[in-house]
C-alpha cells in the first residue's frame, strides 16, 4: 500500500480523524448537557451542520436508500481532532 504525506499510510490519517471527531462529539455533547447557559456554552457548542438528503440507489435487482447524512462540526469537535492528532503523533 502506498504511503501518504509524512510517511504514514492514508488509513492511519482516516483513523485519527475519525477518532478525533468521535472524541470531539462526546465533548460537545457533554458541554451541551452540563455547561450552564451562557456565552461560553454558546461559543463552544455552536456547530455547522452540512449534510445531504436521501440518496436512492437502484441496481435493478437491489434497491436501497442511503441517508440523510449530516455532520455536526463545532469548536469542541475540532479540539477533539487536535487531541487525537497530538496523541497519534506522540505515539508514532
Amino acid at each position: 500500500m502506498t504511503k501518504g504525506p509524512g510517511g504514514k499510510r492514508p488509513w492511519f490519517h482516516v483513523l485519527v480523524l475519525s477518532a478525533g471527531f468521535i472524541v470531539g462529539g462526546f465533548m460537545t455533547h457533554f458541554a451541551r448537557r452540563f455547561l450552564p447557559v451562557g456565552a461560553v456554552k454558546e461559543f463552544l457548542t455552536t456547530g455547522v451542520t452540512p449534510g445531504f438528503g436521501a440518496l436512492n440507489i437502484d441496481l435493478i435487482i437491489l434497491n436501497f436508500t442511503v441517508g440523510p447524512v449530516a455532520f455536526d462540526v463545532s469548536l469542541l469537535s475540532l479540539v477533539g481532532v487536535l487531541i487525537a492528532y497530538l496523541i497519534a503523533r506522540s505515539l508514532f
